[in-house]
């Protein structure tokens, strides 16, 4: 069973302070095979997409992060017991061999029917617009066979911009829950460059809809 303060305490007070309004929960797969791919404005999207999904399945939900942020002990603490994966988002020596096992893990925890949720852009926006996605998420979801279930969050921008140290009080953010993706016809073409930043393309101008934005790339 899933932390009582992760699976509630949690989800209700985003929902008392900052959470307006979710729309589309019913499309999350219940299963729980699935990659959530959610637009990145904040620091706060880490705590809103699980106050969303953990409840709803019961589950743990296995999100990338970036392997600096295990250094912090406070957030160690919560990320290991969230199991989430770490990724190396700048190149090193380590980088591929890295980001390989954290491949390896996402595809353990899709075929035992955990989700994962990774962020298609890596890093927050700095100007509240999308930005140019990886292709982690085409890759995952192909590799794995499952579909991608967008995203498109609205508000946290306004709350904890990159570079602010103390949140808003406001509620004003809106979730928005796309219908599952499915890419059955590339299946098996997960190393295929073209095919990943078709399938890339076609996540992110999904979430566009959901946050009513353009994603110019």
């Amino acid at each position: 069973m899933v932390h009582a303060i992760q699976k509630r305490i949690i989800p209700l007070l985003l929902k008392c302070i900052w959470i307006k309004e979710i729309r589309g929960i019913d499309n999350i797969p219940t299963d729980g095979r699935f990659v959530a791919a959610p637009n990145h404005s904040s620091l706060f999207d880490d705590w809103i997409v699980p106050s969303i999904i953990v409840p709803y399945l019961d589950k743990k939900l296995h999100m990338y992060s970036n392997r600096k942020y295990f250094k912090n002990p406070l957030f160690r603490l919560y990320l290991e017991h969230s199991k989430a994966i770490p990724v190396e988002v700048y190149k090193s020596k380590d980088h591929k061999e890295i980001n390989n096992r954290a491949l390896q893990k996402a595809l353990y925890y899709l075929k035992n029917k955990e989700p994962i949720c990774i962020y298609p852009e890596g890093h927050r926006t700095l100007d509240g617009q999308l930005q140019k996605a990886k292709t982690g998420v085409a890759k995952l979801a192909l590799a794995a066979k499952v579909p991608v279930l967008p995203i498109g969050i609205t508000g946290t921008f306004n709350i904890l911009s990159k570079g602010r140290a103390i949140p808003k009080f406001k509620k004003c953010v809106v979730i928005k829950v796309g219908k599952p993706l499915y890419f059955n016809e590339y299946y098996g073409k997960e190393n295929d460059k073209k095919v990943l930043n078709v399938v890339t393309a076609k996540i992110m101008k999904e979430i566009a809809k959901l946050i009513k934005k353009k994603y110019n790339y």
